[in-house]
């Protein structure tokens, strides 16, 4: 898959995965939040928990679930993103999580599936 067809698949699925969380009574704080060292998906509060969410799209289960591509590596950049992001006076003593929601997309770009795993890592 092209690099800009990557791109656009991964930001559908953010939108999706952005609307679902709001049909679950979350609010989106911030989507695509930038750092020097990454990118936060989502970042949404339920109640008095803040929620860091990875979004991981893709169009086809020939290599698993979408979650199923998240690595140690990422998992460490994850969590390292989400302590600066508490760190730099984003609600700093509020209780976090890290969430993953995996979203598999038809052709259309409809989705097909979409998997929301709680305090995934």
């Amino acid at each position: 898959m092209k690099k800009d067809r990557r791109r656009e698949t991964g930001r559908i699925g953010e939108q999706l995965a952005a609307q679902h969380l709001k049909e679950k009574g979350y609010t989106i704080l911030e989507m695509n939040w930038h750092h020097p060292l990454g990118e936060l998906d989502l970042i949404a509060k339920k109640g008095d928990c803040l929620v860091i969410v990875e979004v991981r799209t893709t169009r086809s289960r020939n290599f698993g679930y979408g979650f199923q591509s998240i690595n140690c590596q990422k998992q460490q950049q994850v969590r390292k993103l989400a302590l600066l992001y508490l760190q730099n006076g984003h609600f700093p003593d509020i209780s976090f999580r890290i969430d993953v929601i995996s979203v598999l997309l038809a052709s259309t770009d409809e989705p097909i599936q979409i998997d929301h795993l709680k305090g995934a890592f």
